[in-house]
């Protein structure tokens, strides 16, 4: 995994929720997007935000962890804005095997949706609704996206002990 260095005040409630939460955080944030960078840079500023609001936040772990995933789909955003191929690219197949996450293979096989309802909803414990305002979808649509996600990785895992 990579390091991802954050410089918080020692003994204030966000270096232990850094340390504590911090690879697992990256590492939901790196599975959703799918590239290290948007991972450590969404990990970092979220964290840097948390930090410089302080005490207003009521929730530090839900605060961080939804600004870490709202900050790495507008960097991804962005990125699909401003890089326009001549010829369309697949999407690419990403490389989570190295997380030894199970299902990471099959996960950057659903699409950017779908894969963010499921570790959303499904690794990070967060409502439907919750999931809506994170991905800017609505609760109905998240609700879809994880049931075809579901459809889909079910199959997947047929397909692979057919094989």
């Amino acid at each position: 995994m990579r390091e991802v260095a954050i410089s918080v005040e020692p003994g204030s409630g966000y270096e232990a929720l850094y340390r504590e939460h911090g690879d697992r955080l990256w590492r939901s944030v790196f599975l959703y997007s799918g590239d290290r960078d948007v991972a450590s840079d969404a990990v970092v500023e979220a964290f840097a935000q948390a930090i410089a609001r302080g005490d207003e936040i009521h929730s530090p772990l839900a605060w961080v962890t939804r600004a870490a995933f709202r900050i790495a789909a507008g960097d991804l955003q962005e990125r699909r804005r401003t890089i326009q191929p001549i010829h369309p690219v697949p999407e690419p197949a990403y490389d989570l095997r190295e997380l030894e996450v199970p299902l990471a293979p099959e996960l950057a096989r659903l699409s950017p949706k779908q894969r963010a309802a499921v570790i959303l909803h499904d690794v990070e414990g967060f409502r439907l609704q919750e999931v809506a305002e994170l991905i800017g979808s609505t609760t109905s649509a998240v609700g879809v996206h994880l049931h075809r996600a579901h459809r889909r990785l079910r199959a997947m895992l047929e397909e692979s002990e057919d094989a």
